[in-house]
């Protein structure tokens, strides 16, 4: 029994203000505003006719140089109807999301991730702290202006028999790239 997109679509923008629509093969994709997205994730998981009640992953994107910064993707599966929606939220740096850990509870590490990764902030997160990073760590691994290198440099010292982090020091300047530069 499959969900008839049209109808999500209509209902949905009855229901919430939704930014943009698109269908991709079996997903459906809509943009809400971030400060709707507990309400959304909700709704789509009571609704008798939906019944999203599996989240399957919370995602982030660097959006560098956009106008919202960032995106955060959330993947919801209905087993009851066989299909799946994509919802997308975009926020900046300084804008938190809303945390959805009352709603779907396998979002809890999920949302530690994307923050950890990309140093999004979830409000109301039960126990936001890093996940993949240790917990002296600096910076958000996965935003695009992170350098490659990093800050710290780990190497094994044989006169003290354990590894030691140091301050990483570049030889040359740090230079930033432009894709375009050679061809103009």
């Amino acid at each position: 029994m499959q969900v008839n997109k049209l109808k999500i679509f209509n209902e949905l923008s009855k229901l919430i203000p939704l930014l943009t629509y698109q269908e991709s093969k079996d997903e459906i994709i809509v943009v809400v505003p971030s400060s709707k997205i507990v309400f959304v994730l909700k709704f789509l998981k009571q609704h008798i006719g939906y019944q999203y009640n599996l989240l399957s992953c919370i995602s982030g994107v660097d959006l560098l140089d956009k106008n919202y910064r960032f995106s955060v993707v959330y993947d919801l599966l209905s087993l009851v109807y066989n299909s799946r929606i994509r919802v997308k939220i975009f926020v900046n740096e300084i804008t938190f999301v809303h945390s959805s850990v009352n709603v779907y509870i396998n979002a809890n590490w999920w949302e530690r991730e994307v923050w950890d990764l990309y140093g999004i902030y979830f409000e109301r997160h039960p126990d936001l702290r890093r996940i993949l990073t240790d917990y002296g760590f600096e910076g958000h691994p996965m935003r695009k202006d992170f350098p490659l290198s990093g800050f710290l440099e780990l190497r094994y010292d044989e006169s003290k028999k354990r590894v030691v982090s140091e301050p990483l020091q570049l030889t040359q300047e740090f230079r930033s790239f432009v894709f375009e530069t050679p061809w103009q």
